[in-house]
């Protein structure tokens, strides 16, 4: 057995390991900050644990830093009037770029997509951020998600074709048959990404190559659609 120094907190290695929900923490203020870092998204009590006993051992000044990027972060951060995207002003970058190609756009579940389709440098359209996907089952309907403002663009006459960029999950596909029933009797040409994106696959941990062909080999919705309900 060995102690370990952090700052000023020393903690034991090579213990049995310890069911941290269970221990009661030396200070109310440690057990604070620990529940607070556990409410995150993919961590653990026992991970919260050791961010907590980091940041305890950073100096005051990296702490401050730290502290002020997020709640600036919370503070600054707006979401995009047009798209959904994120950015400092009402409009996004990218809405607001020239370049890009306005009859396209690409309907993205969240940023993280978003971003997974720009670091490939091949769309030159724009986005549409939903901020989730249908899921009855997480008590989440058409009504929570953008889809009106979705169909408010798609009636400006200057966009032609919409893709459906959403995850290859249940609720992806509910998501696209949903979206594609309101977009009926437009002339709107609806086309999905190629399934080079893995059926199951979370969009943002595609590599950019399957994602470059994605884009290149995306068919329209309606045969994309019909081929799976057949495979299934």
């Amino acid at each position: 057995m060995r102690l370990m120094p952090l700052g000023t907190v020393t903690f034991v290695i090579g213990l049995a390991p310890v069911n941290f929900a269970s221990v009661e923490m030396p200070s109310r203020l440690i057990d604070r900050a620990v529940d607070q870092i556990a409410g995150l998204p993919g961590v653990g009590r026992r991970t919260a644990l050791r961010l907590a006993l980091h940041l305890l051992g950073r100096n005051e000044e990296d702490v401050r830093r730290f502290t002020e990027a997020i709640q600036d972060m919370k503070e600054g951060v707006l979401s995009c009037s047009t798209c959904g995207n994120l950015g400092e002003e009402e409009v996004c970058s990218i809405c607001l770029d020239g370049r890009r190609d306005p009859s396209r756009i690409a309907i993205v579940e969240d940023l993280r997509d978003l971003l997974a389709i720009e670091s490939t440098g091949h769309f030159k359209g724009r986005y549409h951020v939903l901020g989730g996907v249908i899921s009855p089952m997480d008590g989440i309907g058409p009504a929570d998600l953008r889809i009106e403002s979705l169909l408010g663009r798609a009636g400006n006459p200057e966009v032609k074709e919409v893709i459906f960029a959403l995850p290859t999950t249940m609720e992806g596909d509910t998501t696209a048959f949903y979206i594609n029933k309101r977009l009926q009797g437009t002339e709107i040409e609806v086309t999905t990404l190629a399934r080079g994106v893995a059926v199951g696959d979370e969009l943002q941990y595609a590599d950019e190559l399957t994602l470059i062909r994605s884009l290149q080999q995306r068919l329209p919705y309606s045969v994309a659609s019909n081929a799976n309900n057949t495979g299934s």
